[in-house]
């Protein structure tokens, strides 16, 4: 069974044009198995699978030493390393020095233009409101996407920036763009970078990779320190921040929301200062994947979230509540189009309009209906059973004693 890695590597290898059997050759699987997994739908189990050492592991310190002394020249530290026994290769000591390289000079960079769907530019930006009611300034969160070939712009803001608030954001960008590019490119994010293998290569949160590969997407990563690798979304946060907000009233995060949709419908139909061209327009050419069935993907819209003994939950700060029979067990929250749904099981147990004030409680129509009946107890005790023993007919001594003594 192939890790989802691998599955990633052999989507992306295909979409360089590369035919079954050269997959088969540079990675070493069969034909078969090649094609099978780029048709099978689905993830398959990862396998935790235990860290190797590294022969350079031993001569880290001396490395460290060499730095110091302000050495970052492999050609320089591999000599001195292999007089200390050292036998590994060069590729090697040359990874574990990058990160601790002195960034280098500005250096002049070519414009990389992309083909039409082929890829997104993803980042998160930070913004300040002033709240009139406690007069204190706060930040706010936005998610912004831009198509590398139309510039087609979508931006979606949140009070948190982590992992749900990223695919949620991911979803809706491509369902506004009206289906998904070949590639999603982000910097380095704690939001969907874990860390990086003894290759340099990242380590993707599971939940990012799964949403890529129910999507159909190859999530890229640009170099650090390199902001000009996804220099379009980097003018696009920049943009919002400086036309969107500056000025801007709203009454609540769901008003902002709406208004900043309203707010990229126009942008996008103006003319692009490096197209020329109106992204709207542009983006009739992008020729996107289309989503899948919402069945697929609805799962990673959903947070979830414990019920406390009161049956009441948690989410965005807002206490919803849901039938009492629900206390202390796990459930699934998601935002649709007509508020907030609470699921168990794929059932939904309760809805709500959603609340943007945070601190407050909304109740549900008959919470608790039958707590009283069943003295609040979700589940029935244990009982035993006491059943009526079988009647025996009582008869006479006498009707023995004659019996006895006719004999049988």
């Amino acid at each position: 069974m192939l890790r989802s890695e691998s599955i990633m590597m052999l989507h992306q290898m295909r979409k360089e044009g590369k035919s079954i059997r050269r997959i088969s050759r540079e990675t070493g699987l069969s034909r078969n198995t090649v094609k099978c997994y780029l048709k099978a739908q689905g993830i398959p189990e990862r396998k935790v699978r235990k860290k190797k050492g590294s022969k350079l592991d031993p001569f880290q310190k001396e490395i460290q030493e060499m730095m110091k002394l302000g050495i970052f020249n492999c050609e320089v530290i591999y000599p001195r390393l292999k007089e200390l026994g050292y036998q590994g290769g060069k590729t090697t000591v040359k990874d574990y020095v990058q990160p601790y390289r002195p960034p280098r000079g500005i250096v002049a960079t070519q414009r990389y233009e992309t083909e039409p769907g082929k890829q997104v530019q993803v980042d998160w930006g930070i913004g300040f409101y002033q709240d009139e009611k406690d007069g204190r300034s706060h930040k706010v969160y936005v998610l912004v996407m831009v198509l590398g070939y139309s510039r087609a712009m979508y931006a979606e803001f949140s009070n948190h920036c982590d992992i749900h608030r990223f695919l949620r954001g991911l979803i809706q960008g491509f369902s506004y763009f009206g289906g998904v590019t070949d590639i999603v490119l982000s910097d380095q994010m704690k939001t969907v970078i874990l860390g990086w293998d003894e290759k340099r290569k990242p380590i993707w949160h599971p939940l990012f990779l799964d949403v890529a590969l129910t999507l159909g997407f190859i999530p890229q990563v640009c170099r650090a320190r390199r902001p000009q690798t996804k220099g379009k979304v980097e003018r696009g946060v920049g943009y919002v921040k400086a036309n969107f907000l500056p000025g801007r009233t709203f009454q609540n995060r769901g008003d902002l929301n709406r208004q900043a949709y309203q707010w990229c419908e126009e942008k996008n139909q103006r003319l692009h200062g490096t197209t020329g061209q109106k992204p709207k327009d542009l983006l009739l050419l992008e020729n996107l994947k289309p989503l899948p069935s919402l069945e697929s993907y609805q799962k990673y819209l959903a947070e979830k979230r414990k019920v406390g003994k009161d049956g009441f939950l948690s989410y965005q700060g807002v206490r919803y509540g849901v039938p009492w029979i629900y206390s202390g067990q796990e459930l699934w929250v998601r935002e649709g189009k007509d508020g907030i749904e609470i699921v168990k099981e794929g059932k939904v147990v309760a809805t709500h309009h959603q609340s943007y004030s945070v601190g407050t409680s909304l109740w549900l129509r008959n919470q608790y209906q039958g707590l009283q009946e069943k003295e609040g107890k979700i589940y029935p005790l244990p009982h035993a059973w006491k059943v009526n023993p079988e009647e025996v007919e009582i008869r006479p001594l006498a009707v023995y004693e004659r019996w006895g003594g006719k004999g049988i």
